[in-house]
């Protein structure tokens, strides 16, 4: 019974953990001179993880450094490092939308450029699953189970902050909808108001030339 369960259960976490935006891993050529950024979009209250370091063998002549800056949607700066070959930056989400990752070569040493490669982890696969089943003392199905509980909470929060914004941008369609049928009652307002002016002008005109 349990060897028909565990593949089954394995299959239900491998579905669930593939509708989730885990992980991004990428390799970036970075230019002598200028700057070269990477942007996730993250919900609030989601833990990233990232860890980054220069590829030196594509580039066996020159050794730089670079630094790095992440920034929130809002502009905060929530990672800062400089002269660096490789390091990692890690925070929770206090802001939705998307967050930016900059590199640039800031050593004299700039050569003809230089490679990084950046592996960008979020949500449950920031998680170290090997230190919590070390720490909780827990193995096998039921380590699966936790992991499976906790992709069906990052769904379900995904869920949520999905049926936030469509409220939201149901608030704004309703407001924009209010205030272009307000425009056009007072746009018709304006027109009957003018042309009221212009046949009393008129009048008034063929008045004085006695022509009624």
């Amino acid at each position: 019974m349990a060897a028909s369960v565990f593949p089954a259960l394995l299959l239900a976490v491998a579905a669930v953990v593939l509708l989730l935006p885990a992980a991004e891993a990428v390799w970036l050529e970075l230019p002598p001179s200028g700057t070269k950024c990477v942007s996730e979009e993250i919900q609030p209250n989601v833990v990233v993880l990232a860890d980054y370091a220069i590829m030196y063998e594509s580039h066996p002549s020159s050794h730089p450094t670079v630094a790095v800056k992440v920034t929130s949607p809002y502009g905060n700066t929530v990672h800062h490092n400089e002269n660096a070959t490789m390091g990692q930056f890690a925070f929770t989400t206090t802001e939705a939308g998307n967050y930016l990752a900059c590199f640039w070569i800031d050593s004299v040493e700039k050569g003809s450029g230089t490679s990084l490669s950046l592996d960008w982890r979020i949500g449950i696969a920031a998680k170290d699953w090997d230190t919590i089943a070390k720490k909780e003392k827990i193995e096998g199905v039921e380590l699966e189970l936790r992991k499976l509980e906790a992709a069906v909470e990052s769904i379900h929060h995904n869920l949520l902050y999905l049926k936030a914004r469509e409220a939201e941008m149901r608030t704004v369609s309703e407001k924009t909808n209010s205030r272009v049928a307000w425009f056009s009652i007072l746009s018709l307002g304006v027109c009957v108001a003018v042309s009221v002016l212009q046949l009393w002008h008129l009048q008034g005109f063929f008045q004085k030339k006695k022509l009624i």
